[in-house]
């Protein structure tokens, strides 16, 4: 107890927030598919200890040979297929370390995001959802940490993933967290946790992403159910402000056109492990146009258009003043082949989300143990 401090090296200085704190005292149910996913959280509870082979070692041939889930297939390049055996291995598990260790940042996000709403939200479906929560993403902290420490070391949290998460703990709107959280960063997870998880042949993390993206479709449910009984609710000047808030946060995470992104922090975790990024990105402008187009046109679809769009449309936040500004960021990001020439062809090609996503994710995921998946897509 001795070596016990009241302060870290590794925390941050505190900063604050305007979280409100909403007593209920009407303890009925009032939301009957808030209470009812509750109770599916609660009897989905698992044990990491219990339900994951820890002693179990990281088989580094099978991790070696899973595609990375980049949304840009630069492992199909003549750089990178011209790199040695191991130097491929080197970067590959790079790669993972850090799309994991952006998952365990974003869960700790999540984590602290979940306990908030138990205070602010005002109905008590709600707060007891966000109460599972809490413990779900307690439990996704730990494992990836976890899975990170037999991989590699855990890499810093990229600085757009960091400024969506102080923004979402920040703001004093509970409406905006569950955006932030439940709708945009949640969304993106689930995708990548999905995908990770069809690509990857390594079974301890196979098992791990298992559980946890059960978990996350929930999460995302959560928000969707709730957001999208609240939006009708709200008054002009509100309902634009919660619209510019999940621009924003989408912005942040995925326009190539800041200064910072997720994938030139990928680059530098690349530069920094031995990487010629330079004669990479030069193979890859001269070669990704055929490689991208031989994926076809079903694999065009990344999270943002695939998922989270379709998911804000859903929950009524996606007028045609904000529709216009996601198209522009998709054009600049993809290219009008894949976001659409304007804004009516550009919304055509959102997909419909089904009605009960935590359902239509878990039934996904169950025919994926079944049948794997080997197509790839974009990731933006």
């Amino acid at each position: 107890m001795s070596d016990f401090q009241l302060t870290t090296e590794t925390q941050e200085p505190a900063f604050e927030t305007e979280t409100k704190v909403i007593y209920q005292w009407n303890y009925d149910p009032e939301v009957e598919e808030l209470r009812r996913l509750y109770v599916k959280a609660a009897e989905a509870q698992w044990v990491s200890e219990r339900d994951l082979e820890w002693d179990r070692d990281i088989d580094m041939e099978l991790f070696a040979s899973t595609p990375m889930g980049m949304g840009m297939p630069l492992e199909e390049t003549t750089y990178w297929k011209g790199l040695p055996d191991e130097t491929r291995t080197l970067f590959t598990r790079k790669t993972a370390a850090f799309r994991l260790s952006n998952f365990l940042h974003g869960e700790q996000g999540a984590l602290m995001v979940a306990s908030q709403l138990v205070n602010a939200v005002p109905h008590t479906d709600a707060k007891f959802y966000a109460a599972t929560q809490t413990m779900d993403e307690a439990r996704h902290v730990e494992v990836f940490a976890r899975y990170i420490e037999k991989l590699d070391e855990v890499q810093p949290i990229a600085e757009p993933l960091k400024n969506v998460l102080d923004a979402t703990l920040q703001t004093g709107d509970w409406l905006k967290k569950l955006v932030g959280m439940q709708i945009v960063v949640e969304g993106l997870a689930l995708y990548s946790f999905r995908e990770m998880r069809n690509l990857t042949q390594e079974p301890l993390l196979k098992d791990l992403l298992t559980y946890v993206a059960r978990d996350e479709s929930r999460h995302h449910a959560y928000g969707v159910q709730y957001v999208s009984r609240c939006v009708p609710q709200l008054d002009e000047n509100r309902l634009r402000d919660l619209e510019d808030f999940a621009l924003e946060a989408s912005r942040t995470l995925i326009d190539a056109r800041s200064s910072t992104t997720l994938f030139t922090a990928m680059l530098e975790i690349w530069a920094a492990a031995g990487m010629d990024v330079g004669a990479l990105l030069a193979s890859a402008e001269k070669e990704l146009p055929a490689l991208t187009a031989a994926r076809g046109p079903k694999r065009r679809l990344g999270p943002v258009q695939g998922f989270v769009i379709p998911t804000l449309r859903r929950c009524g936040l996606l007028s045609e003043r904000v529709a216009r500004h996601y198209h522009e960021m998709m054009v600049a990001n993809l290219s009008s082949s894949v976001a659409g020439e304007d804004v009516d062809e550009f919304l055509s090609r959102i997909p419909d989300l089904p009605e009960d996503t935590a359902a239509w994710v878990l039934a996904e995921l169950q025919e994926d143990e079944r049948e794997m998946p080997t197509a790839v897509q974009p990731s933006a």
